[in-house]
């Protein structure tokens, strides 16, 4: 059996890490040279709400791999800045109700081919049966370390 290095650098799990964070990193460079305010997390919240009208917060946390509480704070910033709105139901003032704003839509409409674009240019050069590995193979880590 082969030896595996452990190379820090040699490791796929430096490797993945180091791709998500060099995408994020020129995701949020692409949204503010759009003239955008609006970092990569509060993107994908506003996505979701456009795409899943009435999910939970804490559905959201689970959608977009963050913890309730910096959701929370997430959806904080988009309310002050009047691109949510929060109301709290009569029936169940323990649940609460997150709407887009007009303003939510604009700029998810003004952003979302600015993100199309730039995942475009991420992947430029791999093919599909690439994606289709690698998507495989991921999903195969995290079969892996699912309890």
């Amino acid at each position: 059996m082969a030896r595996v290095p452990t190379d820090i650098h040699a490791v796929v799990f430096y490797s993945i890490e180091k791709a998500i964070k060099t995408y994020r990193q020129f995701a949020q460079r692409r949204l503010v040279q759009a003239g955008s305010a609006i970092t990569i997390d509060q993107w994908l919240v506003l996505n979701i709400l456009v795409h899943q009208p009435g999910i939970k917060q804490g559905e959201i946390a689970d959608e977009v791999f963050k913890d309730k509480a910096s959701v929370a704070r997430i959806i904080d910033l988009l309310v002050n800045a009047g691109h949510v709105e929060r109301t709290t139901p009569e029936h169940d003032r323990r649940s609460v109700h997150l709407e887009l704003t007009r303003s939510g839509k604009a700029q998810v409409a003004k952003l979302a081919p600015i993100v199309k674009a730039y995942r475009l240019q991420a992947l430029q050069g791999v093919t599909a049966k690439e994606i289709k590995k690698m998507s495989a193979t991921l999903r195969k880590l995290m079969d892996n370390c699912d309890e």
